[in-house]
């Protein structure tokens, strides 16, 4: 099966080098507002922040935010919320899922059970809306809602389609632009209206967001398919496991045939033995599903970076063009 070549670690830090210290001091305030007499919330907090994660979210909302001309320290804070609205999801993603790993290690409702999971999350929500009114800021403050209720609306309209091998594409690319690309697009305009930016300029700061948002989504569904397990943190497979039909799956049904039926019972059985993975594999590479997924990654990906046509070069406008790039070849 086609694998897609990882950026090394290096090449990564390269790409963010230009908002290093601001990326440094998100970290520092995530442990600062995490604090609380409560002590199993900073136990769990420190164990969700060295579980790793590249950070991509705030990473875009500051440097966006330069891009636009800003050079405050409010840029570090929203990207503190985004940073925990995120986190608050995948806490909450992986009990609904039932998931046992997250980045290679046992997930949080693994490890505390899910009564303090399903706190935690909302405690990391409310906080984090917490932080966000330390300005006078409503607009933001407006839109941060918005995007969490867009995620949480996604996350509701996919459980209604778990299972579902009849979804179409439609309707799984709704999914998508609600669980991810809403927030990606919205830490782009965020860190568009810290700064000078136009009207159009934040316009596009949004859409490169939001079109970014959905290549990392159509990556991420690929590499249930392609990755390696140690690399990717957790079996590969699991989608399907899960009944989550995603891109590559939806592809397989529109085959018929022993690719479908391969696809529907493993979605109803919620399992799929070694020897129908490797079937499938071969199904998968025989019709080139991933090669056929991927391009639609690329497309977004590719339209992710016209929108940056408006702005003059710079550090920030060439570390947003990499992006994309970055995107694309994760393998984990």
């Amino acid at each position: 099966m086609q694998t897609v070549h990882s950026f090394s670690p290096d090449q990564l830090t390269q790409i963010f080098e230009p908002i290093r210290d601001e990326l440094e001091a998100v970290e520092k305030a995530y442990i600062t507002h995490i604090k609380s007499r409560v002590e199993v919330i900073p136990q769990i907090g420190r164990y969700i922040q060295t579980s790793g994660g590249k950070r991509v979210r705030p990473a875009l909302l500051l440097m966006a935010s330069r891009l636009s001309g800003y050079k405050g320290d409010r840029a570090v804070m929203y990207a503190s919320v985004v940073e925990f609205i995120h986190t608050a999801t995948l806490v909450h993603d992986d009990i609904i899922d039932d998931s046992e790993l997250r980045r290679g290690q046992a997930a949080v409702h693994s490890r505390w059970g899910n009564e303090i999971t399903v706190l935690l999350g909302d405690y990391l929500y409310i906080k984090s809306m917490g932080m966000a009114l330390t300005y006078d800021s409503l607009d933001i403050v407006r839109l941060l809602c918005e995007v969490t209720l867009r995620m949480i609306e996604g996350e509701l309209y996919q459980l209604t389609k778990n299972g579902d091998v009849s979804i179409t594409e439609d309707e799984h690319f709704d999914i998508i632009r609600r669980k991810t690309a809403y927030l990606f697009g919205g830490c782009a305009e965020i860190g568009s209206m810290l700064g000078d930016a136009t009207d159009e300029e934040q316009l596009a700061l949004r859409e490169y967001g939001f079109n970014l948002g959905i290549a990392f989504q159509l990556v991420d569904d690929l590499l249930d398919y392609t990755a390696d397990q140690t690399a990717l943190g957790k079996p590969i497979g699991n989608d399907l496991r899960e009944g989550k039909v995603t891109l590559p799956a939806i592809l397989l049904m529109q085959q018929g045939g022993r690719a479908s039926e391969l696809v529907l019972a493993a979605v109803r059985d919620r399992e799929i033995s070694e020897e129908s993975w490797r079937e499938l594999s071969e199904l998968v590479r025989e019709h080139r599903v991933i090669e056929n997924a991927y391009q639609r990654a690329v497309e977004y990906a590719t339209t992710a970076k016209g929108y940056l046509d408006i702005f003059q070069s710079s550090a920030e406008r060439d570390a947003l063009l990499a992006l994309p790039d970055y995107v694309l070849a994760r393998d984990r």
